[in-house]
């Protein structure tokens, strides 16, 4: 369990960052989902809940999604449920419970780039671009593989495009988490492929998607991309999975992806 010294709740992005730059243990609070799990001494705990960041809407051609809205909210919004096949709500319906899915925020899930996140996966085989108040708007691809620094994750953006998108995972249980999560999509025959819970972070299967972007797709071709996608990705060996394991999860998979896409 954690400890927090001090709760402060700001009335601005400024004020919050600031607060959060002042000391090392001073911390941004989502869901706090995740401090449950560990032991942690906080000076300050940060609230964000004035700042009206849970909301789902459009804007200027994209999907605007704030940091505090929760996964529930992901799941059930009739928006995200529209676009992209409702490839979101589908990565987090399986979550643990509805009464975790309701704690758990779009923010913290993304910023804290968990290698076990359904979340990311999804988002990463669309296009998406997160905001922070400091480092400013970029895409997501890039924001994962930037060194952690504080910075305060404002909202996501994704475009609204006719991407169609499927999400896979594969689960020792109903309620645990991923043993291997994938994502496919495909836009005017340009295909992204994710995996994750490798058990590291997300990651897109470069080379097999530029395969699959490539000719007219048959049996045999899909069979290689799937191929292709398990041999570029590493896979890590944990008490879910061994690495072999995930590799030969990969493969199937993303065959099953690829194909719930063409359907």
């Amino acid at each position: 369990m954690f400890t927090i010294l001090d709760l402060v709740q700001p009335d601005n992005l400024a004020e919050a960052y600031q607060i959060l730059s002042d000391k090392q243990n001073n911390t941004i609070l989502g869901g706090c989902a995740f401090l449950k799990m560990g032991k942690k001494r906080i000076n300050k705990g940060i609230d964000l809940t004035n700042l009206n960041l849970s909301y789902i809407q459009e804007k200027d051609g994209f999907i605007e999604i704030g940091a505090m809205t929760s996964l529930r909210e992901l799941e059930t919004h009739p928006l995200v449920k529209e676009y992209y096949n409702g490839v979101l709500p589908k990565s987090v319906r399986d979550i643990i419970g509805v009464q975790f899915r309701n704690g758990v925020t779009v923010g913290a899930s993304v910023y804290s780039k968990y290698g076990f996140s359904d979340l990311i996966t999804a988002l990463l085989s669309l296009d998406t671009e997160v905001e922070l108040f400091k480092a400013g708007r970029m895409p997501l691809v890039d924001f994962l593989a930037r060194p952690k620094e504080k910075d305060l994750l404002v909202r996501l953006w994704i475009k609204k495009t006719m991407r169609q998108a499927t999400y896979l995972s594969f689960r020792n249980s109903a309620s645990d988490y991923s043993v291997l999560n994938v994502a496919v999509s495909t836009l005017d025959n340009r295909w992204t492929i994710a995996v994750g819970a490798r058990p590291s972070r997300a990651a897109i299967a470069v080379s097999a998607s530029a395969m699959l972007s490539q000719d007219v797709l048959t049996s045999e071709k899909i069979e290689k991309v799937a191929q292709r996608a398990s041999e570029e990705i590493s896979f890590g060996t944990n008490t879910r999975g061994t690495a072999t394991y995930r590799k030969a999860l990969c493969k199937a998979l993303v065959k099953r992806g690829i194909m719930e896409v063409l359907a």
